[in-house]
């Protein structure tokens, strides 16, 4: 642990003293500007170490579900969320979804409102996602209404990414994401519930490739145009140099997805803080028992390095996160250990000893 908190302090030092950013996205004339490097460690100093999961209700099959009208479930939530101030995790991170919004902006603000409104009960702060361009099954688009029902055995059959990646493709649709991410922050850029922007999920994912660079661009600069008082970022989560570049340009606060196991995971902290140039960091997304990351080998790498860790996710479901990514249903039964969750549906844990630590990890203030 010593030599982890040292190496990583040596590469932040190394970085201020060097006194340079990341550098601009190819092509761009200017960088967006952002916050400094002192006003983002003011702000991780004021903060707590951040703790906790990424949050989807286990009886949404995917985010659209979460947020439809249909199926927009505060009990579910409330009951849900008390789980986080028992395990003493301070944070959540979901997806807002766009299609929801632009059906009736004013029934979702008021949805995300009440939302945010449990979070507050239950103790912790959110972080809100705009766009996310995963896909697990055939749904590339998402469509408002009831949603499809689990296929038994897929992994995450009928997650719907944000806004589809049709509207991500077609520069034409923009104008429509713009309104939204203006409306949104306008609304929440002084809520004190929400502790960081996270503007857009894992983007070239589910092959889109370079075609997402246009709105992860655009995204930065129109919220650097409504200026919230809590910090954007976006998180690096590949080695896509092209999207890379914009995200570490960009990022008030720089964050990540690492799913590696305790050495994997110790290496990727050193890099982070290489690329982190003083800033602090957040790793938005870990936890894959079967691949080594566990809160038992992890949780106090995170800790000792002061690196903020949310695990994916808190109650198993619909989205059937329990199982391997890519898992099909000619491949049951599983047997294998869960990849991600806490907490099963009875809302008991899975590991008892994860909770413990975590418990013992979490200094809630």
């Amino acid at each position: 642990m010593k030599k982890l908190t040292m190496a990583i302090a040596a590469g932040f030092a190394a970085c201020m003293a060097a006194g340079a950013e990341a550098p601009s996205p190819s092509g761009a004339e200017r960088q967006t500007p952002r916050w400094s490097v002192k006003k983002a460690k003011a702000w991780g100093e004021a903060n707590p170490w951040w703790c906790g999961v990424n949050y989807i209700p286990a009886n949404a099959i995917n985010y659209t579900a979460m947020w439809d009208k249909t199926s927009f479930s505060p009990d579910v939530i409330r009951r849900e969320l008390k789980l986080m101030t028992q395990t003493g995790m301070n944070c959540v991170r979901f997806v807002m979804q766009y299609k929801v919004y632009e059906d009736d902006p004013e029934y979702f603000i008021k949805a995300l409102d009440k939302f945010l409104s449990l979070c507050e009960e239950a103790g912790v702060k959110a972080m809100p996602i705009f766009f996310d361009d995963c896909a697990f099954g055939v749904n590339r688009d998402p469509v408002v209404g009831r949603q499809s029902e689990p296929l038994e055995g897929w992994y995450a059959w009928a997650w719907s990414p944000s806004p589809g990646h049709t509207m991500v493709i077609d520069e034409r649709e923009h104008p429509k994401l713009e309104k939204y991410v203006k409306d949104i922050l306008s609304r929440f850029k002084d809520d004190k519930r929400i502790f960081l922007w996270d503007l857009y999920n894992e983007p070239s994912n589910g092959g889109l490739g370079k075609r997402s660079l246009p709105l992860l661009e655009k995204t930065f600069a129109w919220a650097r145009e409504v200026d919230p008082s809590q910090p954007i970022s976006s998180g690096v989560w590949n080695k896509n140099k092209a999207v890379n570049a914009i995200i570490l340009a960009n990022s008030d606060i720089v964050t990540f997805h690492f799913y590696g196991n305790r050495e994997k995971t110790r290496k990727r902290l050193e890099e982070i803080a290489a690329m982190a140039r003083g800033r602090p960091a957040i790793c938005t997304e870990w936890m894959n028992r079967p691949a080594g990351s566990t809160v038992k080998d992890c949780l106090g790498l995170f800790k000792e390095a002061n690196v903020g860790c949310l695990a994916w996710g808190l109650v198993n479901g619909k989205t059937q996160t329990h199982l391997r990514w890519g898992h099909r249903p000619e491949n049951l039964p599983y047997t294998g250990a869960w990849q991600h969750d806490l907490f099963r549906g009875d809302l008991t844990p899975y590991d008892p000893s994860e909770i413990d630590l975590i418990k013992a990890a979490v200094d809630r203030r």
